[in-house]
């Protein structure tokens, strides 16, 4: 049994299977959730492939249901949580005049509410983990649109916004329980999610997944003195 556990959400692809493949590497027991099963199950064996011990559950991150089926699955897997990683997402773009409330709705729901419902389910693990080394990790994260509204991209922005506003909050919250949180905020990363603007930035001049798992990599390496409540990624030459 490992002797310290993860959970990513948003893990069969991009920012989250960089993640998930570097806690392996760092020797963590990790659970992998994600919505699609065949994406999911494919992410599943090319990290298992390298070794470790993972475990993967489908299932959309908007239900609570499924949010709980998750993190129960973990605890009887692994018994702790030393991080958690929410890092499920969508993106969906309109002007404002034309926002379905389906999308709106989900959006708000994978992007904010996840990440809401995720802390709660597993505090207890958390808080657990924290008082044991002081060095509980939850990550979450955001956007370059969470420092910055996005016209097309308003909800988006806003949910993303939300997230920093909930990581200031929760390290205020359980700071003091060893628990730390980062909010998480790159410009384009190159994953399916930036496919629309690639006609406009080339994806080999984009930020690479692999940068933001090395970035939380730095994380699970500070002391417990240490607290990066925000990290924003972004290409040489940009500014916010």
């Amino acid at each position: 049994m490992a002797e310290r556990a993860a959970i990513v959400t948003g893990g069969s692809s991009g920012i989250g299977l960089a993640i998930a493949r570097m806690l392996l590497e760092e020797g963590y027991g990790v659970t992998v959730a994600a919505r699609r099963p065949d994406k999911l199950e494919a992410a599943a064996a090319t990290l298992a492939a390298n070794g470790g011990e993972l475990q993967h559950i489908a299932g959309n991150m908007n239900s609570e249901e499924v949010v709980q089926q998750v993190v129960s699955a973990h605890r009887e897997r692994f018994g702790r949580l030393d991080v958690l990683v929410n890092n499920a997402g969508v993106g969906i773009g309109a002007p404002v005049n034309e926002i379905q409330t389906k999308f709106l709705d989900m959006q708000l729901g994978v992007n904010l509410r996840s990440i809401v419902l995720f802390y709660r389910e597993c505090a207890e693990l958390l808080k657990t983990a924290g008082a044991a080394h002081r060095n509980a990790l939850v990550v979450n994260t955001s956007s370059i649109a969470g420092k910055s509204g996005e016209a097309w991209l308003s909800v988006y922005s806003a949910t993303k916004h939300g997230v920093i506003g909930f990581t200031q909050a929760m390290n205020k919250e359980l700071g003091g329980e060893g628990i730390k949180s980062c909010a998480l905020c790159p410009a384009f990363v190159d994953t399916a999610m930036t496919d629309f603007v690639k006609g406009t930035v080339a994806p080999e001049d984009m930020i690479r997944p692999e940068d933001v798992g090395e970035a939380v990599r730095l994380l699970l390496r500070l002391s417990p003195n240490c607290v990066i409540p925000e990290i924003v990624f972004q290409r040489p030459g940009e500014s916010l």
